[in-house]
């Protein structure tokens, strides 16, 4: 938040241009938006308005500021006192309260995320002549490759396309690219049901709803949601780092597997250059965690051993961004750091301080609920922590996996 404020001081003319968007944008409606859902919905600037303030949202105007301030009260001392969220009482509150906060999270963030990111909620390893949006494919249809569903499964002399289930599916931005790459059937889950409802509205308007579907679930549950057996493959992207404990999940996707079945994802994870004993490292690792939602990052190795005892065999795992200061690729965090273009610009720094201050104006004018602010500012801060992350390569979001159910 401080450093929103500093920024505002520093570009009071970004920042009045900003907030006179958002005046406009209040003076065309005061009433919560109409979203399509047809990836068309935030393509003006105008459309700032809709941020937490859309018809389809599960929370009530009055809701989000509490939201907000039970959600950081699960980081008590975040960004005060370095350390105070790796003590072990504090980790140990968010696990026990994982369902809240990653609830908590999705119904604050997903529609900032939208605005700025699109409907693909991850990072992923880019070449320095490859635009932003193609590398997020590029990740999404290696998951397919790797997990085999593009091929076609025989079931008593029938031939059919294969089931996959994505795990932590969010509005199911990567589920409909991968359909449509694979032609395989994806169904997935998540815990927030704002992000199923717009999800599956989403499909239908894609014309997708007969290969895509989004379920209300704890992904800590899978089997009750569906029956041992059911998929032919799963991946997850960037989303188990939300988990209290991965064996519970892994399990889970082993048992709807069919044996042999892969499951692959990326992981947010702590590489071998984290050191514990460092205050700056220890810093940005829990600012990280803090605008994110997380129980606590890990190192890599945790998600390996954490797979073999799930019931797969490990087949493969590495850094998909460990080349990310190579001559020949652009960093993850590129986009973050403040690099614009015209297509990316709400990503970039002095893009996301607009968005702050279009967010502050319709808040004070009382268009966005009350709390709007709040999490804008979080998502700034927690932007700087990953580039920091990146730069020092002791974090990285894409470390990939790839295990066989046994």
């Amino acid at each position: 938040m401080e450093q929103a404020k500093a920024y505002a001081e520093k570009n009071p003319m970004i920042v009045a241009g900003g907030g006179a968007v958002a005046l406009l944008t209040a003076i065309m409606s005061v009433k919560a938006a109409k979203m399509n859902r047809d990836s068309k919905d935030y393509d003006s600037n105008a459309a700032a308005m809709k941020i937490l303030n859309n018809e389809d949202h599960t929370l009530k105007k009055d809701q989000f500021n509490g939201t907000i301030d039970d959600y950081n009260s699960m980081f008590s001392g975040a960004r005060e006192t370095t350390g105070k969220i790796t003590d072990a009482e504090s980790i140990e509150l968010r696990k026990a309260r994982y369902q809240n906060m990653v609830d908590h999270f999705y119904n604050l963030v997903t529609d900032f995320y939208e605005w700025g990111w699109g409907q693909s909620f991850h990072f992923g390893p880019r070449f320095h002549n490859e635009d932003f949006i193609p590398s997020i494919a590029r990740a999404e249809y290696y998951l397919c490759a790797r997990t085999g569903m593009q091929e076609f499964v025989v079931e008593n002399g029938v031939k059919r396309k294969m089931k996959a289930l994505d795990v932590g599916c969010g509005v199911g931005g990567p589920m409909r690219n991968m359909a449509v790459f694979s032609q395989c059937c994806i169904e997935g889950i998540t815990i927030n049901e704002y992000q199923v409802n717009i999800g599956n509205k989403y499909n239908r308007e894609h014309g997708l709803a007969d290969k895509c579907l989004l379920k209300q679930g704890d992904f800590q549950n899978i089997p009750k949601v569906w029956p041992a057996e059911y998929f032919d493959a799963a991946f997850e992207i960037e989303a188990t780092c939300h988990s209290p404990n991965r064996v519970d999940t892994f399990s889970g996707v082993a048992k709807v597997l069919k044996k042999g079945a892969m499951f692959a994802g990326y992981e947010w994870v702590m590489t071998d250059k984290y050191d514990k004993n460092n205050a700056d490292h220890v810093r940005i690792k829990e600012g990280i965690e803090v605008g994110n939602g997380l129980p606590t990052l890990v190192h890599y190795s945790h998600v390996v051993e954490c797979m073999e005892k799930s019931g797969f065999e490990v087949l493969d795992y590495y850094d998909a961004n460990r080349g990310v200061h190579n001559a020949n690729e652009t960093p993850w965090y590129d986009t973050l750091n403040g690099k614009m273009s015209l297509s990316g610009f709400r990503m970039t720094h002095v893009g996301r301080m607009c968005t702050h201050a279009m967010v502050w104006t319709l808040e004070t004018l009382r268009i966005a609920p009350e709390g709007s602010t709040k999490v804008s500012a979080l998502l700034n801060a927690t932007a700087l922590d990953l580039v920091e992350g990146g730069q020092l390569e002791i974090f990285t979001p894409s470390f990939f996996f790839l295990g066989k159910k046994k």
